[in-house]
């Protein structure tokens, strides 16, 4: 574990305010700017279109009678909290995974804020495909996933780079 936080995960920090930043500002143009439910059409496929999400991604839960709220904000205080940690405890040099930890918490913290001071979260990014529409979402949500996304690429080649470290210490020691 490294001693200094200088030298651990922890240095990627600004991108949680980046990833906070961005979506709180984004969420607060929407909100200043377009009525609920009202679309703009910025390309053929893709629209702005300001929702609320009483919910979690998708919008699960979002009629479960009010309870969610106060879960997904346990929920999102507990994860960010616990990748913080564990941000402390990864060398600077784990880019791909501090990178992932540092999404995932801007991300739950810019849809936390959006829970406490609203009481659901403001989701405009609305992609589409003739009459298929995929949930519209938000920064903050985007983050999550590419940083969920980071997480497993980050396992997938941590393991394969293992297996060829193992193999390699393999084949020296049949040569010895």
């Amino acid at each position: 574990m490294p001693t200094n936080w200088k030298d651990s995960g922890l240095r990627w920090y600004w991108m949680v305010v980046l990833v906070f930043i961005a979506d709180q500002l984004s969420k607060q143009w929407v909100l200043a700017n377009f009525e609920l439910r009202e679309s703009v059409e910025l390309l053929p496929f893709f629209n702005f279109t300001y929702l609320r999400n009483y919910g979690a991604a998708f919008s699960f839960l979002s009629d479960a009678g009010g309870w969610q709220r106060w879960f997904f904000t346990f929920v999102a205080v507990g994860f960010s909290t616990l990748l913080t940690i564990w941000l402390r405890k990864q060398p600077r040099q784990m880019w791909r995974l501090n990178l992932a930890y540092t999404l995932v918490i801007g991300g739950a913290l810019g849809n936390l804020i959006d829970r406490l001071q609203h009481g659901y979260v403001v989701d405009f990014l609305h992609f589409y495909w003739n009459t298929s529409h995929f949930p519209a979402f938000n920064i903050a949500d985007s983050a999550i996933c590419v940083g969920a996304a980071l997480i497993i690429i980050d396992s997938i080649i941590t393991e394969r780079d293992d297996k060829k470290k193992k193999a390699q210490e393999n084949n020296n020691t049949a040569k010895e």
